[in-house]
């Protein structure tokens, strides 16, 4: 479990230093939200 959460910390990590508006992080933000929670229905 805490290697998943350090491995979806890293990638968020990424996405954000590779987008460069606010709507690009609102946008990543989003698509990880629904990878937890995806991650937490099973």
């Amino acid at each position: 479990m805490k290697t998943t959460i350090a491995l979806i910390t890293l990638a968020l990590t990424f996405s954000l230093l590779g987008c460069n508006t606010v709507k690009g992080v609102g946008q990543d933000l989003q698509k990880a939200g629904e990878k937890i929670e995806g991650a937490a229905k099973k």
